[in-house]
């Protein structure tokens, strides 16, 4: 409650503050809010674990008998909102030096804190009414953010886009409610589970595709995908590290939510196709997502593209999870379920880490275009660390976080083999082989990131006049790093949670003991030592540096320039592009990205003397050309032939109304 009140007034002091100068500071406002209620949820998780906990609080509103709006804590609902605080502390932090500067800080200011408030409300919903109430707030906040550069209209398509695919995405979860409502005469979320418990297996399937649908579309997976990486870019740095770091994991809690507590549980009948849907759809999302970030010149959409990849890594624990459900192996699912919810927490952390990153390189060279940066590095140090931190923990290096989820979504994946159905031997190693392409694939796609903008040489005059950040935003980037080595370091701290969990219980892992204990699973079979990993690179890196201290005092130091192949000097252009680096990669996957080039030539004098050459290479967007436009194009001709329904007449829509009650009625006899 208290946490309540500091984003109620931090909202309120948005709208009255006369001085806009001082309107940056009231993130701090909502920065306290959200560490409150990081501390309240990390308690409410730890209490799980503790003999004799008091039950979590609930507030309820009870509308009607039938009808009730509540909201209650829970496991799996603490946990999110523990990923969501930990998130919107960091960003808030970010946002009081990020948003000085900007110009609608007023507008930006209130629609930020109602959109942290909106997710609050999504994970902790405990009924279908308020869930689309707190959901439909969250999709219209957020679509506001989008669109807060009233001036560019790319972010108003996006906005468009990114309004119309939530809204159908809506629809489907407004439709797998209505089933379970229909079937269970409640709106409660707990009845819904207890009246589905002895219901059909083919209505669970339809709840189950309706609500997958619905919750994919937030949750960015292939091929509904398209809103992501075009409102990410358009968004604010610090509302896109919300939106891909916490916003996009409702619809990973939605599907969870649906599938493991309203359509069943541990020992619950379980269809296995459910799983091998999720899991199938998990590795596509990630060998794809990943694909198109390795093309993208665009930073944000590149960092964009790479949600769509990690929501995949998320999918395929939670959908091997539910195939091993499906054959009762608990203590297997349990495993990869606490991988997913691993990842999940990582992905926020570091996906947070490198939008946030991002949005400071922005700020230094005005710019999202990697071909514009280079050099920054020098100029940048501190920004350019934090960056290369979170690029090592999203390729799954240790010793960072990324590397312990990845891990333990593998080890899942790999015990999958042990199943008794053939299939299910065969979908969780294909699953396993997406997940380690799509690693390889991400290693390739962040060393351009990094490497394009930090390392080399300035490409052009901002990037020369780039500075550091200032210091709460340089502060808040240093604090998601060290998340992401802590959690890397030393995973029992949230696995321990994890564990307590009743759908992620780790009963196949052998230990989560801090510091003095290595990490294993099913008895052994694999394992390793997070913070014998992270001391033995600590104490290589210092022995180099003593190494070279006591060794180079010998020789005197020499400074010179990069060997230039005997040209006067070396230029930016002689560096690799963005472009260029990936080319290899545009070539043996050309059947998927269909690219397009074009090269004209000029001449002072045809044919044998010539005053430029100028390249142009692009991809063909498989889904927006095959898919999505022929789509469009269909319903845009259905709207064009149905449009003549409005006639204006009178007499004919008082007819509309008759037919509709009288179909109406019929349905209800």
């Amino acid at each position: 409650m208290i946490s309540l009140a500091f984003f109620i007034c931090g909202a309120v002091f948005f709208a009255i503050t006369p001085k806009k100068g001082l309107l940056h500071y009231l993130y701090l406002l909502y920065a306290a809010g959200a560490g409150l209620a990081a501390f309240s949820f990390a308690r409410a998780l730890y209490d799980l674990g503790s003999p004799g906990a008091a039950p979590t609080l609930a507030f309820a509103l009870h509308i009607s008998p039938a009808l009730a709006v509540s909201f209650r804590g829970g496991p799996l609902q603490d946990f999110f909102g523990l990923l969501l605080s930990v998130a919107a502390f960091a960003a808030s932090v970010y946002s009081s030096g990020y948003m000085k500067d900007n110009a609608a800080p007023r507008f930006q200011g209130i629609f930020y804190g109602l959109f942290i408030l909106s997710m609050g409300a999504v994970f902790l919903s405990g009924d279908a009414l308020s869930f689309l109430i707190s959901w439909e707030a969250m999709s219209l906040v957020s679509y506001f953010l989008v669109i807060s550069d009233t001036e560019s209209e790319a972010a108003q398509n996006a906005g468009l886009t990114y309004a119309t695919m939530t809204h159908i995405g809506t629809a489907f979860i407004i439709g797998a409610f209505m089933l379970a409502f229909a079937a269970t005469g409640s709106l409660d979320f707990a009845g819904m589970a207890a009246g589905l418990a002895g219901k059909s297996m083919a209505l669970k399937s339809a709840i189950f595709i309706l609500s997958f649908i619905g919750f994919g579309m937030k949750a960015g997976i292939v091929p509904l995908h398209i809103w992501l990486p075009k409102a990410h870019p358009a968004a604010p740095s610090n509302v896109s590290a919300l939106m891909s770091g916490v916003m996009i994991k409702a619809g990973v809690y939605g599907v969870m939510l649906m599938s493991l507590y309203v359509l069943g549980g541990p020992g619950a009948h379980y269809a296995t196709w459910w799983g091998i849907v999720v899991l199938a759809t998990g590795a596509a999302s990630s060998v794809l997502g990943v694909l198109y970030a390795l093309m993208e010149k665009d930073l944000k959409r590149l960092l964009a593209y790479s949600s769509v990849e990690n929501v995949g890594i998320i999918f395929l624990g939670t959908g091997a999870a539910l195939v091993f459900y499906s054959f009762g192996q608990t203590a297997l699912a349990g495993l990869a379920l606490a991988a997913a919810l691993y990842h999940a927490m990582n992905h926020a952390m570091f996906k947070g880490l490198l939008f946030l990153g991002s949005g400071s390189v922005m700020h230094g060279v005005h710019s999202k275009n990697l071909e514009e940066m280079g050099g920054l590095l020098k100029r940048m140090p501190y920004t350019g660390l934090f960056f290369l931190m979170g690029s090592v923990s999203i390729c799954a290096l240790p010793p960072f976080n990324g590397f312990v989820s990845e891990w333990l979504t593998f080890q899942s994946l790999i015990l999958g083999s042990v199943t008794p159905p053939a299939y299910s031997k065969v979908v969780t190693l294909l699953g396993g082989a997406a997940l380690a392409l799509t690693g390889a694939l991400a290693a390739a796609a962040f060393v351009k990131a990094f490497g394009v903008a930090f390392l080399g040489m300035p490409r052009g005059p901002k990037a020369r006049e780039a500075r550091e950040a200032g210091f709460p935003m340089t502060a808040s980037l240093g604090f998601l790093a060290a998340m992401c080595l802590i959690l890397g370091v030393e995973p029992g701290l949230l696995l321990r949670l994890i564990s307590a969990m009743p759908f992620a219980g780790l009963a196949q892992m052998g230990s989560a003991a801090p510091f003095h204990s290595p990490l294993t699973v099913a008895g052994g079979f694999s394992g390793f030592w997070p913070a014998a990993i992270f001391a033995s690179m600590l104490t290589g890196l210092l022995a180099i540096i003593v190494l070279a201290g006591v060794f180079g005092r010998r020789r005197k130091i020499t400074y010179a320039d990069s060997w230039d192949c005997g040209i006067k000097a070396l230029t930016p252009r002689m560096q690799y592009t963005a472009t260029a680096f990936t080319k290899p990669l545009r070539v043996i996957f050309k059947t998927l990205y269909m690219p397009r080039k074009e090269v004209r030539i000029s001449f002072k004098q045809k044919p044998l003397f010539v005053s430029g050459i100028t390249y142009r290479s692009d991809i063909t967007p498989f889904m927006e050309n095959y898919l999505y436009k022929p789509l469009t194009a269909f319903v845009g001709k259905v709207a064009l032939k149905i449009r003549h329904l409005q006639s204006g007449s009178l007499p004919l829509y008082l007819g509309y109304i008759m037919l509709t009650l009288i179909g109406l009625l019929l349905v209800w006899a």
